[in-house]
């Protein structure tokens, strides 16, 4: 499992203290390095994965470590909910999305808030639909994380999570690993205050229990009809879950 991955592996504090602390310290230049270092494809992903709820329309969403918005304002853009709520323990990243749902003049639709995975402040059974994107290899303990989670899902909600995988074959897998290992930190030391959190994004990707054993987990969080769609060679994995 991923909980002994953290960002400052030196430092005493807790994995999401220190999960907090990076994404305030990269919450500037965040948007622009996913873009940059996915060629773009981060936002075919999106897509992709906001499509999974197409058939449930769900009215009230909840986009769990929402960052600076970027999942919200794509399932508002396809699904037109009535309402979404995203939330980060980043109040950096939440800073900035706010300034994005001002510009976009989306206040009535969408709000955001300091909010844990791991004890969400919304009653039982609250959400027609719940996402995450890039967010639970982040969680400090992921199944509590996906349980919470479970809990404010409506009977018969969704659940939709985008996380980056690791490519099993042959030349992707090396390719991968060589840009993730080496390419990333360098870029991320040019561009980010904090050369730190492009170095953790690979070990946290490393470390994170994808494929069937993220599944797994799910099941456990008592998720069903559980599934994994992979994208780009591997690269990313959509996974799905209702309750």
């Amino acid at each position: 499992m991923n909980e002994n991955i953290t960002p400052y592996q030196s430092a005493t504090t807790s994995k999401k203290e220190q999960v907090a602390e990076m994404f305030n310290n990269i919450s500037g230049t965040y948007d622009f390095l996913n873009h940059f270092m996915s060629m773009g494809i981060d936002i075919i992903w999106r897509k992709k994965a906001v499509g999974e709820l197409k058939q449930l329309k769900p009215a009230l969403i909840l986009d769990v470590a929402t960052g600076t918005g970027d999942f919200a304002f794509e399932a508002i853009r396809i699904l037109k909910p009535e309402k979404v709520i995203g939330v980060d323990i980043s109040e950096g990243m939440l800073e900035v999305a706010r300034k994005k749902i001002t510009e976009r003049r989306l206040e009535p639709i969408f709000s955001v808030q300091a909010g844990d995975s791991e004890g969400l402040h919304f009653p039982d059974n609250t959400f027609d639909a719940i996402t995450v994107a890039f967010g639970v290899r982040n969680f400090e303990n992921l199944e509590k994380g996906l349980r919470d989670m479970h809990r404010v899902l409506k009977p018969g909600g969704k659940l939709v999570v985008l996380e980056f995988s690791k490519p099993r074959r042959f030349p992707v897998k090396q390719a991968y690993h060589f840009y993730f290992k080496y390419v990333t930190p360098i870029l991320g030391k040019w561009f980010s205050r904090d050369s730190r959190a492009y170095t953790y994004l690979p070990e946290s990707v490393a470390a994170f229990p994808d494929g069937s054993d993220f599944l797994g987990v799910m099941k456990r969080a008592g998720f069903k009809n559980t599934t994994e769609k992979r994208l780009t060679f591997g690269i990313s994995a959509i996974y799905t879950g209702t309750k």
